[in-house]
């Protein structure tokens, strides 16, 4: 294991630089500056990371440009009239009844509240050694609108479920995660980088395998928690930055 550490160690230093930033969906939340609109686009971004990176870039670029690229902004103060905008929005199956349900999540969220990470944290376990409590009860806040439409469900994931929450475990990375490269964010402080779960992509789960780190069969909650495990025997207060060795090692390197 010591040979293991040491080489993912030397892949995160390779992977985790600004260089990333550029062509991975991050680079979304890299356009903005104000939490409030870092977090919306963070938010959006990894919820539609799916399919080409190239593609999910573009397709986030488009929705923003329907808000003026001022989401905050408009997320606060939309006219009915400016939801039109919307109407024809889609990725993959991603489709305008979900984009306007998110716009009323997100209003409904900061006309209460300053940041998003409060949706994390409502009803979580104090203390939880992972983000289980955490996204199970984002899952029933964010669905906590009455008349939500049933098939957005398919859009936020839930470990209740049994879904290794990818999508959702990458946007608390890109929100918690704290160093000195200037790619994670580290702007919320309740959750904790050692409570963070591995996001379990195709690239990641591929290679993770291929190291001996996963040895469950299928890919779900379970397996995620597995993986982060055994990135916590390498750095227990830090275990996704082996988020970027992984995938890097996936994506760049076409490592099987």
């Amino acid at each position: 294991m010591p040979e293991l550490k040491a080489f993912l160690d030397e892949k995160v230093t390779q992977y985790n630089q600004p260089g990333f930033i550029e062509n991975d969906p991050i680079s979304i939340p890299h356009e903005y500056t104000r939490l409030q609109d870092i977090e919306i686009a963070g938010f959006m971004a990894s919820i539609l990371a799916w399919g080409q990176r190239v593609t999910i870039i573009n397709k986030c670029r488009e929705f923003f440009e329907r808000m003026d690229n001022a989401p905050y902004d408009f997320i606060l103060n939309h006219s009915e009239s400016d939801l039109r905008a919307f109407l024809d929005f889609k990725h993959r199956t991603f489709n305008a009844t979900d984009a306007l349900y998110f716009i009323e999540f997100f209003r409904h969220h900061y006309s209460q509240h300053e940041s998003l990470e409060n949706a994390f944290v409502r009803g979580a376990l104090v203390g939880a050694s992972d983000t289980y409590s955490h996204l199970a009860g984002f899952f029933e806040y964010f669905f906590s609108i009455p008349d939500h439409p049933r098939r957005t469900y398919k859009h936020i994931s839930s470990p209740v479920r049994k879904s290794a929450c990818k999508r959702l475990n990458m946007f608390l990375r890109w929100m918690v995660r704290q160093d000195t490269s200037g790619v994670d964010f580290g702007l919320w402080k309740v959750i904790k980088p050692s409570q963070l779960v591995c996001p379990c992509d195709l690239h990641v789960d591929r290679v993770a395998r291929s190291l001996g780190l996963i040895t469950r069969k299928q890919t779900d909650w379970q397996t995620a928690i597995e993986l982060t495990n055994q990135l916590k025997a390498f750095d227990p207060k830090d275990p996704v930055k082996y988020d970027f060795a992984l995938f890097g090692l996936g994506v760049e390197e076409k490592f099987h």
